[in-house]
């Protein structure tokens, strides 16, 4: 795990591989390195902010939101309804995800739900013609040094960045700096800039971690899907 840090042809770390996130991306009993003093706080999947000793700089209409879902114990959550639960339930989900990195393309299979991110490494821009909003929106990234650099706009509005329900809206900007530590664990800092639910953009860390020689399991949602019926 605490190998150096395998890289491409190219000369760039190799994100590739099967990885863990949730409970911090660490296996059982194990505790996570310890984090300089100015890292970012770690997400948690059911509550974001968790490890945010200040909260959450919510916007009040957000707030308001906020505690709507978690009155209605969250039954609303898009996970809840077999669809796509977002960027950052994806992080801090925490069944394994696969990363697969080409040249000019980074491709995450998510075990949970058979979710699918595309991000272009290819040089183009962020879309600017109004392009139709996706669930995952549209990422790029470039490399920074050895930090991949994901920006993600286009997103659908009234989103849900964890199981309680904190807002994400159609305004929101995502930037994911992929950092890979060592050969067997991983770093996603994840800043979060949305005007229309937060007063600042505010950050927060994921840890992951490699599972060696595993692979993703089949995973449908609607295959027990039961919502609606008598």
């Amino acid at each position: 795990m605490d190998a150096p840090v395998p890289r491409t042809a190219d000369g760039k770390p190799d994100l590739s591989g099967v990885w863990q996130g949730g409970g911090g991306g660490l296996g059982r009993g194990q505790q996570p390195p310890a984090a300089p003093p100015d890292s970012p706080p770690v997400a948690g999947f059911a509550n974001v902010a968790q490890n945010i000793k200040e909260g959450l700089p919510l916007q009040p209409g957000a707030a308001a939101l906020l505690k709507e879902r978690r009155d209605a114990n969250s039954k609303d959550n898009p996970e809840a309804h077999c669809l796509p639960m977002g960027i950052m339930q994806f992080h801090t989900q925490g069944a394994p995800r696969k990363f697969i990195q080409t040249p000019d393309l980074l491709v995450i299979l998510y075990e949970a739900s058979m979710g699918l991110r595309q991000i272009y490494t290819d040089g183009r821009p962020l879309p600017a013609n109004d392009p139709q909003p996706w669930w995952y929106g549209y990422s790029v990234g470039k490399w920074d040094g050895d930090t991949l650099v994901v920006e993600t706009t286009g997103l659908r509005d009234g989103g849900w960045l964890d199981i309680n329900g904190t807002p994400l809206t159609d305004a929101a900007k995502l930037t994911e700096r992929f950092r890979r530590t060592s050969s067997g664990r991983m770093e996603i800092d994840i800043t979060v800039d949305d005007p229309k639910a937060y007063t600042r953009p505010w950050t927060v860390r994921v840890n992951q971690r490699l599972m060696l020689d595993q692979e993703l399991l089949e995973f449908v949602c609607l295959e027990n899907q039961r919502f609606g019926r008598q």
